[in-house]
């Protein structure tokens, strides 16, 4: 039991070890991101088609910019295990006498703190560019960040893990995650777009992810907060238990 606690604390330092010596990797994490807030935020206050309660435009789209950082820090956790695959570190992580479903779990929780600290950073600019935050709600909305960050980081370790290279996975990036984030009505009020694409949104799991961040940052969202929840635990549960079955197939 110390062995696997030991190896699960030692994964999520490495990842947060690559983080903090990654400079480029931090800004050019935040820059996009920053950019949707900085300009669409600020140049559409006046935007009068929100739902009631969602306040300007800047804190209504700031839910959704900082799951999409979630979003994207989280699943850059899938090409750290091709660059880990590739450079061998790990096959030797996987001879090692731990369990693969603790080498995944250290993974996710590394993953999931470095992509928390970005939605941070995020929520700072956020509120440097004018938008309001309640910090006394602030460790609900942290909680809240992990749980969607470690669902995301699953997914994407699940990616990783019948991956090979780097181009399959810029393709997955940019046929899976670009869509998931453009329908989850992060930038518009998913009330105002058309049917068809309320239809496919409700099958984003990141819609109900900016759901939940609107609810408990806003206080105000178009769908109860107990679907929200329910739909980001289930799909966390999902995606650790295919990440896990599928990253103990790969051959040491």
């Amino acid at each position: 039991m110390n062995h696997e606690l030991t190896a699960l604390y030692f994964m999520w330092k490495r990842e947060l070890i690559r983080f903090t010596r990654s400079k480029s990797r931090v800004v050019g994490s935040l820059a996009m991101p920053f950019f949707f807030m900085a300009i669409l935020g600020t140049s559409m206050n006046g935007i009068g088609s929100l739902p009631a309660g969602d306040g300007n435009y800047l804190e209504f789209i700031m839910p959704g910019i900082l799951a999409m950082v979630l979003l994207f820090g989280s699943v850059f956790t899938g090409v750290i295990v091709i660059m880990d695959r590739q450079f061998g570190f790990l096959k030797e992580t996987l001879v090692a006498p731990v369990s693969r479903t603790c080498i995944v779990l250290g993974k996710s929780l590394g993953g999931a703190t470095t992509a928390v600290l970005q939605g941070l950073m995020m929520m700072g600019l956020a509120v440097a560019l004018g938008a309001s935050v309640d910090l006394a709600g602030l460790p609900v909305v942290i909680a809240l960040m992990a749980l969607i960050s470690m669902a995301f980081v699953a997914l994407g370790v699940a990616i990783g893990s019948v991956l090979e290279d780097m181009h399959g996975f810029q393709l997955i990036m940019n046929f899976l995650v670009m869509p998931m984030f453009f329908l989850s009505g992060a930038l518009f009020p998913l009330s105002s777009a058309p049917e068809i694409v309320r239809m496919v949104s409700y099958i984003d799991p990141l819609t109900y992810a900016v759901e939940a961040m609107r609810f408990f940052l806003v206080g105000h969202s178009t769908m109860p907060i107990e679907i929200s929840l329910g739909v980001l635990v289930l799909f966390f549960a999902a995606t650790t238990t295919i990440s896990t079955y599928l990253f103990n197939r790969i051959e040491s």
